[in-house]
């Protein structure tokens, strides 16, 4: 692998990209900053969201990504083309070999666009990467052998969860529910429960202080600002951790229906592997207080979190390619 190789974890939040030797070089949401009067891209990335808490009505967010797949093609090879050159330098003449997360979700066609775009945006070589592989390469998992894995990643756009044996995906489960729903859950929570409107930004605020999704002792309070839904003007409320534990309850419910999916579905010697290995929790949503505890309660196995969760398939995708020329020459 030379330095000219790099991984992407293209997320519905943000982006992250892998160089070899270097890890993690760049971080940034995955958001473009679009002038409608002009109808062109003002700014993408970390410049895009503090351009767009301080503009005008005319330049509006645009997130390419929604749920792991591609929402708007121009946009995301714009985006991808900006990352790419911020990451591997100005002065980078050779195209990079790029290996790029592919969620479950996909079809051929979405798939396609995936492949597309990352050759339009400087590309020479693509290598599509399944999500549950580069997550649980990303966290440090041999699945070289024959023994069941299983890792559940909760990402922004999508979770998934997955057992593994052999290199390969056994079984596998991707819902579109993740950190973009527990916060659409905590606005719609708010608004009814407190007469308040509030935005994104705010509600991953108060998910990240006071959200849980298992029962505390120790309550923890949140003053949150927003706009009456009422009268229009600005108020303050003060909100409990358990309250937030409430309005998560639905997309919780749905996020542990989908592991016990596949662990329903995963043959007897690969979950007998499981219930002694344990489950291994990846991406941002997984730090939510209390993921770890309510998934080995509800499933009675085992479960801990990667050293490393928001980063965890950005390096899996980065490493994939070494990993898989290392395996087939020993």
């Amino acid at each position: 692998m030379s330095v000219s190789d790099i991984g992407i974890d293209l997320g519905t939040a943000s982006i992250l990209i892998y160089v070899r030797g270097k890890g993690i070089v760049l971080k940034e949401p995955s958001v473009v900053a679009f002038d409608r009067d002009a109808n062109k891209i003002r700014a993408i990335g970390e410049e895009a969201r503090l351009m767009l808490n301080r503009s005008t009505g005319n330049i509006v967010a645009i997130r390419p990504l929604r749920n792991g797949i591609i929402s708007d093609y121009a946009v995301t090879e714009q985006m991808l083309k900006y990352f790419i050159q911020k990451a591997s330098g100005k002065l980078s003449f050779r195209k990079p070999r790029i290996s790029i997360n592919l969620p479950g979700t996909v079809t051929e066609v979405e798939r396609k666009a995936i492949e597309d775009a990352t050759y339009q945006a400087g590309a020479r070589e693509v290598t599509l990467v399944p999500e549950p592989i580069a997550a649980a390469i990303g966290a440090d998992i041999d699945i070289s052998r024959p023994c069941g894995k299983m890792i559940v990643d909760i990402g922004a756009g999508t979770c998934c969860a997955a057992v593994l044996s052999l290199d390969g995906v056994v079984v596998e489960s991707t819902i579109k529910t993740a950190g973009d729903e527990f916060d659409d859950a905590i606005i719609h929570y708010v608004r009814q429960a407190h007469s308040l409107i509030i935005g994104e930004r705010l509600a991953e605020d108060i998910k990240i202080h006071v959200g849980t999704v298992v029962e505390r002792s120790q309550q923890k309070l949140m003053e949150v600002k927003g706009r009456d839904l009422q009268t229009g003007l600005p108020k303050t409320v003060r909100i409990r951790m358990e309250e937030i534990r409430d309005a998560l309850k639905e997309p919780v419910a749905q996020v542990m229906e989908a592991v016990h999916s596949v662990l329903e579905k995963t043959p007897p010697e690969l979950a007998a592997d499981i219930m002694e290995r344990g489950i291994v929790l990846t991406g941002g949503s997984a730090l939510l207080d209390g993921m770890e505890e309510l998934i080995e309660e509800k499933t009675g196995i085992n479960t801990v979190t990667a050293e490393n969760p928001i980063a965890a398939v950005a390096i899996g995708v980065g490493r994939y390619l070494e990993v898989t020329s290392a395996a087939m020459h020993p």
